[in-house]
């Protein structure tokens, strides 16, 4: 495992990231603390949680991953040993975020209230990162924009500063160390750093979508990412899943996330089946496991700092641990980019 710095923060995180969201629905307590031993054990520090979570989201699995996070630092007295992130939920009318059902907004008080019962969940006094799950204003989020711009009224959102400014409170009261984003765009992350100069914290992560059937962080923000130091955590290495091929043809195996939940139409769209066989098929010919072999590909990234990783089994999660030791030779990227100029982001 190694282990690259996040952002201009100093803190060195483990290249691949553990993921939590299954903790709570997919996985029982037990399973989540039997994931998080194992990847202990192999170099992971580094671990991702949300006020969200579990996923999908329901009422009443609110708050049940940080819980199940928690309740394991606590058996293993491992605080110390982790970089700990979660996230604040942006803008949304589901009424079980806020009190009184209040639409959930990135407001100083909402942020305040959000992080307060986080910790509490998790069983510590700060975290590593909190990040901004996505934004407060109106944009296409999880793939339901696409690649089209919409322009839409932005009057009531909250701004930038405001939100930023409370996380600046936060780090001065020594409950958060760092703050990030997620779901987020070249705009947001550029306006985000421009407002360091009135004193807010500096954004040292984003944490957004990316694999080989979507690549689009690789159009502008892979700059940005790389010359401000804004370190991508990468989500969906595998598309959620569709990347291992089990979807394929419209498959449907028992127990699979798309299969329980019906969440998956982000990666439904034409031309991801195709660009999936393209990249299997290329997988198998170089003698490749295709989880390992996606999962490598965002690992080597120069723009990625960590690869947030997810499973629901410990054999899942062994296969994903050991994509680090899986190269992307110059020979094999060419044969890559040979697929992704024929197929090219079908899943965006």
């Amino acid at each position: 495992m190694q282990y690259r710095e996040l952002g201009r923060t100093g803190i060195l995180v483990s290249e691949i990231c553990l993921g939590t969201m299954t903790f709570g629905q997919q996985n029982t307590e037990a399973e989540g603390h039997a994931q998080l031993d194992l990847a202990l054990e192999h170099g992971v520090n580094f671990i991702d949680t949300a006020e969200l979570y579990s996923i999908p989201p329901r009422a009443e699995t609110y708050g049940a991953t940080e819980t199940i996070v928690g309740s394991w630092l606590k058996a293993r007295g491992s605080r110390d040993k982790i970089i700990l992130a979660s996230k604040v939920v942006g803008r949304s009318s589901s009424p079980w975020f806020r009190p009184g059902g209040e639409e959930a907004r990135l407001t100083p008080r909402q942020i305040r209230y959000a992080l307060e019962h986080s910790l509490r969940r998790l069983g510590t006094d700060y975290l590593d990162l909190y990040q901004l799950h996505w934004p407060d204003r109106k944009i296409g989020l999880f793939g339901e924009g696409g690649t089209t711009f919409t322009t839409v009224s932005d009057a009531d959102e909250v701004p930038l500063e405001e939100t930023l400014g409370m996380l600046g409170d936060l780090v001065a009261e020594g409950k958060i160390r760092h703050v990030g984003l997620s779901n987020e765009t070249a705009w947001g992350v550029a306006k985000s750093l421009a407002c360091t100069k009135d004193g807010a914290p500096r954004v040292a992560s984003i944490q957004n979508a990316y694999n080989l059937i979507n690549r689009t962080f690789e159009i502008g923000l892979a700059e940005m990412a790389v010359r401000e130091k804004v370190s991508l955590l990468a989500y969906s290495p595998l598309a959620q899943g569709y990347l291992t091929g089990k979807y394929l043809n419209g498959a449907r195996p028992a127990g699979a996330r798309t299969t329980l939940f019906n969440r998956g139409q982000r990666y439904e769209k034409p031309g991801v089946d195709v660009a999936v066989e393209a990249y299997m098929n290329l997988a198998k010919a170089e003698g490749i496991d295709p989880v390992q072999f996606a999962l490598a590909f965002v690992t080597s990234r120069p723009f990625v700092t960590s690869n947030i990783i997810g499973a629901t089994s410990v054999e899942q999660l062994m296969t994903a641990l050991t994509s680090v030791k899986v190269q992307i030779t110059p020979e094999l990227e060419e044969k890559i980019n040979a697929i992704h100029q024929v197929h090219s982001n079908p899943a965006p």
